[in-house]
């Protein structure tokens, strides 16, 4: 039982110190979106629910290296400031799968096919997803939430103000909303992590949809990041892994896990969620599917060196102020309520 706990300890700072980079960043950005983004231009950009609105989130989304812890704070601020549902979901689902430097990863690591195959499957899959929600949600349901702060309206605050105000609404708002629901997918993630052997499933699965299915489940609740998830995927065809079947993890992995579903589900509703989590599920298969078919026959370079990584003391440092982060929102928050 002390070593289960002491992996589980180990898992859950790895996850953290994994996300943590690529989450201050997207609170970052967030921050910067709530005072030089106006609502006005979020509502006549992406506040339609129309094809253009999805198609200009999905095309946003997928050159930016958010992954899937990272563009929840920006997603999130987006919806405040006017964007449908349907556009955000469009965001969500295209951004965390792919970025410019995951893209330049895949290419290095899995030739070209993969660096094509992958981004553009990422655009289709926001524009699928943001369509479902569209179809399916009332205008009741497509209501945009009230802002927290002022700092949400860039009206309100002076050019010396602005900095200050981006910065409490990202690093103090923002925190506070999704933190606890974020730490819990954490917690689950790391369970996972801690509970399946390394190299389990690559050993195990042979081709085929079962494979595809297995990597599915394996990537849905479990972080992994854009970038990260390359090596990985390497590997796993190194092992004997289908391309397609790699890719479903890759697709799977980055674009949900635990923490952004029970963020999704606590901030934009039940409904919305489910359909978030079904979207990624079909479209990850039928993805795989066609990667193997195309890819039959080719022979695929691969090169089994992880390279462009952060650093490991980037990543704990990150943690260490990520957690510092979370503390400070909570605490400002409990002294607000009291």
């Amino acid at each position: 039982m002390t070593d289960f706990l002491k992996m589980l300890l180990v898992d859950f700072w790895a996850t953290i110190a994994e996300m943590s980079p690529y989450l201050l960043f997207g609170f970052f950005v967030a921050g910067l979106i709530s005072v030089f983004i106006s609502q006005q231009t979020v509502e006549k950009h992406l506040g339609k629910r129309s094809l253009g609105s999805l198609v200009k989130a999905s095309v946003v989304g997928v050159p930016l290296p958010l992954c899937s812890c990272g563009v929840i704070p920006v997603a999130m601020s987006l919806r405040k400031h006017g964007a449908s549902k349907g556009a955000v979901i469009s965001f969500l689902l295209s951004t965390p799968q792919t970025g410019v430097d995951s893209i330049f990863v895949t290419l290095s690591l899995l030739g070209p096919l993969f660096a094509i195959f992958r981004p553009l499957a990422a655009f289709v899959v926001g524009i699928f997803g943001g369509g479902l929600v569209d179809m399916v949600e009332t205008e009741d349901d497509q209501a945009v939430p009230q802002c927290h702060e002022q700092c949400c309206d860039p009206s309100t605050e002076g050019k010396k103000n602005k900095f200050k105000a981006g910065f409490k609404y990202g690093f103090i708002t923002l925190p506070a909303d999704i933190g606890r629901a974020m730490l819990l997918g954490i917690l689950v993630a790391a369970f996972i992590s801690a509970v399946v052997p390394d190299g389990y499933f690559a050993e195990k699965l042979g081709t085929g949809i079962f494979a595809m299915v297995v990597m599915m489940m394996l990537g849905i609740p479990v972080y992994v990041c854009a970038t990260a998830s390359v090596p990985v995927a390497a590997a796993l065809i190194l092992k004997g892994l289908t391309p397609g079947a790699a890719l479903v993890f890759l697709m799977t992995g980055p674009a949900t896990n635990a923490a952004s579903f029970a963020t999704i589900w606590k901030v934009m509703g039940k409904k919305t969620a489910i359909m978030y989590l079904l979207t990624v599920a079909f479209t990850s298969l039928m993805a795989g599917l066609l990667l193997d078919r195309i890819a039959a026959g080719m022979d695929f370079q691969i090169i089994s060196k992880s390279g462009w990584m952060l650093p490991d003391i980037v990543k704990h440092i990150s943690a260490i102020a990520f957690l510092a982060v979370l503390a400070f929102a909570f605490t400002k928050k409990k002294k607000h309520a009291d």
